[in-house]
């Protein structure tokens, strides 16, 4: 089965080689030789030019609504983490809600213009279980009303559209490296753009706006990785084709021996490269996914109903109460 929740412990032996590498040099944080060396490998891996690894998935969503939120409103999903949509409110946004493709599971790119008012400053849209959204119609309306485009790739490790990185596209890209992800750094996360001045900003808005030790380019965070995290991270890379090839393999299990005409699976986009993350079910009731789940976990299994409850029950500050 694809067990959701449990962590990919590598060997401890080459986790403790890396350790080893921290004692000597006798640094612990602020971009040491094993952070620096994870963002290479990294970047060579997912094959993207540019990557700011950082201590979790969330502070990559703060620092990219402090620089494009304004204050504004944020078109977004409910159909994600509650850290999406509490990133917003937390940075003194208001979320928009737009109802997701019954496929793809991902925003519904049809509704997103419905939304737009001269309030409006930006799209933030996650890719759900590793599945792209529209990103060709998402940059045309963003483009269009002259929005910026957030997305939140927490679970795309891996995962190439139209053979580019995920992590590619939209002006701001972001992703989590916790426990639970297939490639983690027990807790950490990562930010990417193209655009060299905009990393820039990203990179001193994580490292408390520090331009040296004395000067200051502007306001920032504290965003920065440890390198016991980065060991972590080192350690784990490369056993990425072993963990994902094993996905696939139980995806292609469920595939061929579940029965479809009672449920249905997510519709992977076109042209993608998926990373066989997760897999999720949709029952045709409530009724059906309560009795289904009650004769699993009979069966010391315990499969999770994933995001629940959907975010519009999330207590938040928001002034328009409709979603789209």
């Amino acid at each position: 089965m694809i067990t959701v929740t449990k962590t990919f412990f590598p060997p401890i032996a080459e986790y403790q080689f890396q350790l080893e590498r921290i004692w000597k040099n006798q640094w612990l944080t602020n971009r040491g030789e094993l952070v620096i060396e994870l963002e290479e490998k990294l970047k060579t891996y997912l094959t993207v030019n540019h990557i700011l690894i950082t201590n979790n998935g969330t502070i990559p969503l703060q620092i990219a609504l402090k620089l494009f939120g304004n204050g504004g409103e944020i078109i977004t999903t409910p159909f994600s983490y509650v850290a999406t949509t509490a990133a917003i409110v937390w940075e003194n946004c208001t979320p928009v809600f737009v109802d997701i493709h019954p496929e793809y599971l991902t925003i519904d790119e049809t509704k997103i213009e419905l939304a737009i008012t001269p309030k409006t400053t930006a799209i933030l849209a996650t890719h759900v279980f590793g599945n792209p959204c529209d990103i060709e119609a998402i940059e045309n309306i963003a483009r269009k009303h002259n929005l910026k485009i957030i997305y939140d790739a927490a679970h795309c490790f891996g995962v190439t559209y139209k053979e580019k990185s995920i992590f590619e596209y939209g002006d701001i890209s972001t992703c989590s490296f916790h426990a639970t992800k297939l490639f983690h750094t027990a807790e950490g996360g990562a930010i990417f753009s193209n655009d060299s001045d905009l990393q820039h900003k990203l990179f001193y808005s994580h490292n408390f706006g520090h331009n040296g030790p004395l000067a200051f380019y502007g306001l920032g965070i504290n965003g920065k990785i440890s390198e016991l995290q980065a060991a972590m991270g080192l350690t784990v890379l490369p056993y990425m084709a072993t963990i994902i090839s094993e996905r696939k393999k139980v995806v292609e299990f469920y595939n061929n021996n579940l029965d479809f005409s009672k449920l249905k699976t997510i519709k992977i986009r076109e042209n993608t490269q998926w990373n066989y993350s997760y897999y999720p079910i949709v029952f045709e009731s409530e009724k059906k996914l309560l009795e289904v789940q009650a004769v699993l976990n009979q069966l010391q299994i315990f499969p999770r109903r994933y995001f629940y409850p959907s975010l519009i029950m999330f207590l938040c500050r928001k002034t328009r109460n409709e979603i789209f």
